[in-house]
């Protein structure tokens, strides 16, 4: 068995960490930064927060989608070109980094559209990135990849140079996060934390990360949804996300590969459109390799843990942070169903799930979900 090990990411954490980045930004060569978020975060407590931080340094692009495409990217670096910019510092939820990670592809190689990525071609010299969440979730502050929507499908870009050259995790920019989103995102650490460690993939250094991941999720999550200004619960969410992220270098899970179609098709929530359908594959893999998810319970402190009772305590947990509701309660049509299928038997995520997955048993668990 040959294996890969690798955890290189700088990361600087803790209560008003912000304060760090103009100076760790000159030591990363970095004096004309565009500062990449979304709508919705521009004018946020967190965004005006890194604005006083640097003050009026950086160029600004904050036309980030919730599900960012191939044009939002083209439109990001094309911001960067313009601004005369020389590094990116990608603010906000997954979406955010995904973009600001993947736009200096486009920088260093404008010849090679996102959509032929070519990963054998000399990626080396790419613009520092800095990222900062204001979300607990997708983990992509720690990730070597971007999920992109390419052709209508959500597309995962991978190297190892898309890695931050520093990651800041503040939680006071978590402080507040709206309890619909606290929800969703937490339950995609969740999701990267359950799949991770039952992927069969051999990384024990991930299903150690994955374990605490989960214990500190089914402690914080709750808490974290019911007073958005729990720091304790900030803290310990904000963490485990980032161990969500590193653990699912180990790969992910059929959830993933039903989450994925639902966000570039209906436009689901990513981190929703997982809470939407774990349980349902948690139950159905449950089924199929008895005691899968033991350990799984036993991190969520579970007695006497067993496969029945992690899926009763993950289905309870999702159902104290609201999104125990089905997949038409959010607009999802049956009539969708194929479009779906196809997208969902095509993603690479099932490949690594504890069991092997047909086309037919997607079909069936998206059934099963709405």
């Amino acid at each position: 068995m040959l294996a890969t090990f690798l955890f290189p990411t700088t990361v600087l954490f803790g209560p008003g960490a912000i304060g760090e980045l103009p100076g760790r930004l000159l030591a990363l060569g970095v004096r004309r930064p565009l500062l990449v978020t979304d709508t919705g975060l521009r004018g946020a407590a967190p965004f005006e927060t890194v604005r006083q931080v640097l003050g009026e340094k950086a160029e600004l692009y904050w036309g980030v989608r919730p599900n960012p495409n191939e044009p939002n990217v083209e439109e990001a670096a094309q911001a960067f070109r313009a601004g005369g910019c020389d590094g990116v510092i990608a603010l906000g939820g997954g979406s955010a980094m995904d973009v600001g990670k993947a736009l200096r592809l486009r920088v260093r190689r404008p010849e090679v559209p996102l959509g032929r990525f070519d990963p054998k071609l000399d990626w080396a010299g790419m613009a520092p990135c800095v990222t900062v969440p204001t979300t607990a979730g997708t983990g992509s502050e720690v990730g070597r990849s971007s999920v992109i929507i390419l052709n209508g499908q959500k597309s995962v870009i991978f190297h190892p140079t898309l890695l931050a050259s520093l990651v800041i995790l503040d939680p006071e920019l978590t402080r507040g996060l709206p309890a619909k989103l606290t929800a969703a995102t937490g339950a995609d650490a969740l999701t990267h934390c359950i799949e991770s460690f039952t992927s069969p993939e051999f990384n024990p250094l991930c299903d150690g990360i994955a374990l605490e991941g989960l214990h500190l999720i089914a402690d914080a999550l709750p808490r974290a949804v019911r007073d958005g200004n729990d720091i304790d619960a900030r803290v310990k969410m904000q963490v485990a996300a980032m161990m969500g992220g590193i653990a699912f270098q180990k790969d992910l899970g059929a959830t993933h590969s039903l989450a994925h179609p639902l966000s570039a098709i209906c436009g689901l929530h990513h981190g929703l459109a997982n809470a939407l359908c774990l349980t349902a594959v948690m139950e159905f893999n449950a089924a199929r390799k008895p005691g899968v998810y033991a350990r799984v319970g036993q991190a969520m402190g579970i007695q006497a843990a067993d496969d029945a009772k992690t899926v009763l305590a993950v289905r309870s947990l999702l159902a104290e942070i609201g999104l125990a509701t089905g997949l038409r309660a959010h607009g999802v049509s049956e009539s969708q169903l194929d479009a779906l299928v196809d997208q969902a038997f095509a993603d690479p995520c099932h490949r690594t799930n504890p069991v092997p997955v047909t086309r037919d048993d997607l079909y069936r668990l998206y059934r099963s979900c709405f």
